[in-house]
This record gives C-alpha cells, structure tokens and sequence, in this order.
C-alpha cells in the first residue's frame, strides 16, 4: 500500500532534479503533513520534514494566517488542485521544482578590513538554498493575494507555478535573480 499525500498525490514519482538540493528537500510519506514540532529538537533537523509540512509553516507569517495551521493546509490543498488541473502534474513536483528555480546560488556578506566594510560574494548552502526558496514563495504568496481580491488559493498555484516555469512573473524568481545580480556585481 502505498502512502499519498492528502490521499491523492505520491510523494514517490517526484524527482529532485538539482543534485545539491537532493539531501535538503524531504519527501516523506506521510498522509497529512503535521508533525507536531517533532523535527525541531535538533539543529539541522528541519532537512527531515517533508518539505510540504516545511512549506505550510512558512505560509504561516506573522500576520493573519499566524497558527492557523489547518486553515493554510486546506488552502495548499485546494492549490494542489488548481496546479494539478492546469498543469496535468503532481503539484508536489512543482512545488519541488519552484523551490529548485527560487533558490539562490550565490549571494554576498559583509567583510570589514580596518573598520572598511565591503560585500563579497559567498557560495550559498544547500539548506539556506531551500530556506531562502521556500521565504521567497511565501512572501511572493503573500504579497500577491493580501489586499487584493484573489484568494489564497490562487495566489499558492499561480505562484508555484510561475516560479516551476523559472517565468520572472513569479516575485520569487525576480527576488533570487536580484541576489544574485549584487553577488555578481559584488565579485
């Protein structure tokens, strides 16, 4: 028998096609993505979640979706199936492939010699890679259905999607494409 996510989408046909990322994104199986805290005992533990679960938490920003956890996992749900009508694919592959094109591969830091502070380009880490993806999809997200008559759920799918096509219409691909515009620059 075989474990789907919201007993309809299987977590086992999805490929993680960017190598450094394959260790970082979890696919799990598991029916309804609630852990109850149990990966956060241990530093660098979160790369265990699955990465759905890890998606839904950070749509929980400070503001009106704050701990309203049910309410944010019927609304992703409800995305799954506007992806999965628009796109014929399992939304779970394009939420892994929209955190594979929002995540930054360089960005800069702050160096100081003699109190001179300059940026410098640095490698990114394959965790903060998909932190930073998964921060980039939820401000996007958020920006795009607060204040404005489209629904969360529409915002989820249109986001995800836009972002799964590396299409510059996603605010999380434009944010990554910036990152690394100053990292180039800061070289």
């Amino acid at each position: 028998m075989n474990i789907l996510l919201f007993d309809r989408w299987d977590l086992e046909e999805v490929e993680i096609k960017d190598p450094g990322l394959q260790q970082y994104i979890s696919l799990r199986p598991v029916i309804w993505p609630h852990s109850s805290g149990r990966f956060q005992d241990r530093r660098f533990k979160k790369s265990e979640m699955n990465v759905v679960e890890r998606f839904i938490n950070k749509l929980m920003r400070p503001g009106r979706n704050t701990g309203k956890k049910h309410k944010v996992t019927t609304s992703l749900r409800a995305a799954f199936e506007i992806i999965h009508l628009s796109t014929e694919q399992n939304p779970v592959q394009t939420l892994v492939d929209a955190i594979k094109h929002s995540a930054p591969r360089e960005e800069t830091t702050r160096v100081t010699y003699g109190g001179i502070a300059q940026h410098q380009a640095v490698d990114v880490s394959p965790l903060r890679r998909v932190d930073l993806a998964l921060r980039f999809l939820t401000e996007g997200v958020k920006t795009a259905s607060f204040g404005n008559v489209k629904s969360l759920e529409e915002a989820i799918a249109d986001e995800l999607i836009a972002a799964a096509n590396n299409d510059s219409k996603s605010s999380a691909v434009r944010k990554k494409q910036e990152i690394e515009r100053i990292a180039l620059s800061a070289r």
